[in-house]
Order: structure tokens, then C-alpha cells, then sequence
């Protein structure tokens, strides 16, 4: 019976530390997705620079060298194309997305779907510079946003797990 209790007791704990690190791992999986958004748009501005390939194209060779959920936008948008408008196929892409994105980063991506193959190649490459820009401050707010929480939820979750085995001891 305490072998039981013993084994119940050290699967609360495991289980409340597992949970605190999961709630924790988002902050850095938000960061790590920004960050190939900003690989990924600049690899777009350089090829609608450099080649002559159309915005579905260049959308699946994003797609084929990010890897996860954003090259699954990616990928998304360019098979929405064949359908409807670029714009409309990154927002829909987007919106469908299992993101750890919040929504302002969202907001923010889904702004490039304003120009996107509606203007030249200088108006492209200045909405992709634009969304740069605004991504670079969303990262730096999500690094922030990291560097606090992460800890605090791992900790936490290690805690409360502490407390019930305390409790129920």
C-alpha cells in the first residue's frame, strides 16, 4: 500500500513538472517561429529579386527549405493560389495554421497579404521589408516575453507538484 501511494505521489510530481515545462514551451516555440518567418521573407525577397519564378514557385521552395509550421504556410498559400488570389491564400493559410503564434504576430505576417502580387517588384520587396521590421519587434517582444515566462512555468509546475505530494503526504 505505501509502494503504491509512493508511486502515485511521484507520478503527481512528474506529471505537474511535465505539464510546467509544456506551458513553457511555447515561448520558445513562438520565438523559433518567428525567426523563420524572418528566414523565410527574406528568402522570398531574394528570389522575387533574383529569378523571374512566380510567387507559388518561390512559396514551394520556402516551403521545401523551412521546415514545420511555417513552411506549411507556405506550402498552403501556394496551393491556394491555383484557386485564388495571393493575398487571399496567405491570409486563409495563415488563419489555418497551428501556430504557437499570438494573434498580433498573426496580424502583423497576414499584413504582406495587402500587396502581395498586387504591385511590382518594388513594391513587393518593400511590403517584405515592412513585415521584417514589424516581425523583428515581435521577436524581440516574444524573447522578452521567453526569458520571463519560460523559467517562471517550469518552476512552477515543479512547485505545485511539490505542494501536492506535501499535501497529500
Amino acid at each position: 500500500m505505501i509502494l503504491i501511494k509512493f508511486i502515485f505521489l511521484i507520478a503527481i510530481f512528474i506529471a505537474s513538472t511535465i505539464l510546467g515545462v509544456a506551458i513553457s514551451k511555447k515561448y520558445s516555440t513562438r520565438v523559433h517561429e518567428l525567426k523563420q518567418f524572418q528566414s523565410a521573407l527574406n528568402i522570398f525577397e531574394e528570389k522575387i529579386k533574383f529569378t523571374y519564378e512566380t510567387i507559388p514557385d518561390v512559396f514551394e521552395d520556402i516551403s521545401q527549405n523551412i521546415k514545420g509550421n511555417v513552411g506549411e504556410i507556405f506550402e498552403k498559400s501556394a496551393e491556394n493560389m491555383r484557386i485564388m488570389s495571393a493575398g487571399e491564400a496567405w491570409e486563409k493559410a495563415i488563419d489555418e495554421s497551428n501556430t504557437k503564434l499570438t494573434k498580433e504576430d498573426k496580424d502583423t505576417i497576414k499584413g504582406l497579404a495587402k500587396m502581395l502580387g498586387k504591385t511590382d517588384l518594388d513594391g513587393q520587396v518593400n511590403e517584405i521589408r515592412l513585415t521584417l521590421k514589424f516581425l523583428e519587434t515581435k521577436l524581440q517582444d516574444a524573447e522578452l516575453e521567453r526569458k520571463k515566462n519560460e523559467k517562471m512555468f517550469k518552476t512552477l509546475g515543479a512547485t505545485v507538484g511539490l505542494a501536492l505530494v506535501i499535501i497529500l503526504v
